[in-house]
């Protein structure tokens, strides 16, 4: 006699019931892995949406002042009733695009001057009251900060010979995503270009630093581009 696929389990379930779980569980774990794709290709656009917002920033506000945001020698004057600080006007933004503010920033510190004078524009969000968030570097979508520099003073700049923006804290995966889709997906030329991190939110380092992307799972990066 042929035997029912209704029988029970010794767990007491039918073979039915059993193949029912398994389907389900297939799906909820397909639906988890599509998830997390989905969340990954948007950490992508966004840094990718980042480093294009931050240029179209700085065109705009070259048009409208004639003059580079955090470098920017009228600043002062445009915007005195906020406090604002000047740059010195040599066309490089001055400072690391990680320093960490401890008060306003100075005429020394264009790299947090930058965010500040693009606040005090309008072109970015955030406080635009003399103070440390003034000049804080926004956050990137992978728990990293959007920075900018320049190679003025012999600082190591990757390579690039002009200002730049970074962003840090990168995952592997995105970054080679962004590079690819934005460059040439290699890190050590074009107009982006990477290191693998050892600690979050890195010193730029140069050229001789950088080697070819691994995609591990587990390795940081941080991605700079020319402005």
């Amino acid at each position: 006699m042929k035997r029912s696929n209704k029988r029970l389990t010794e767990s007491g379930f039918t073979l039915v019931e059993i193949a029912i779980v398994l389907v389900i569980i297939g799906l909820l774990l397909g639906g988890i892995l599509k998830g997390q794709e989905m969340i990954t290709q948007a950490k992508i656009k966004n840094v990718i949406n980042d480093f294009n917002g931050v240029t179209a920033a700085v065109n705009s506000y070259q048009d409208r002042y004639r003059a580079l945001p955090g470098d920017d020698a009228t600043a002062d004057v445009r915007w005195s009733t906020q406090g604002a600080v000047k740059g010195n006007g040599n066309g490089a933004i001055e400072g690391k695009y990680n320093n960490v503010l401890a008060a306003a920033p100075t005429t020394a510190q264009e790299s947090n001057l930058f965010w500040w004078h693009l606040r005090l524009g309008g072109f970015v969000p955030g406080s635009v009251t003399a103070g440390i968030a003034a000049g804080l570097q926004p956050p990137n979508a992978t728990n990293g900060i959007i920075g900018v520099q320049s190679s003025f003073g012999g600082l190591a700049n990757l390579g690039f010979s002009s200002n730049i923006v970074c962003s840090s804290n990168l995952p592997d995966k995105i970054a080679v995503a962004v590079d690819t889709q934005m460059d040439d997906g290699t890190p050590i030329a074009g107009e982006i270009r990477g290191m693998q991190q050892a600690a979050p939110n890195p010193d730029v380092p140069g050229a001789s630093n950088v080697s070819a992307y691994q995609e591990t799972g587990q390795n940081q990066y941080l991605l700079c581009k020319n402005l």
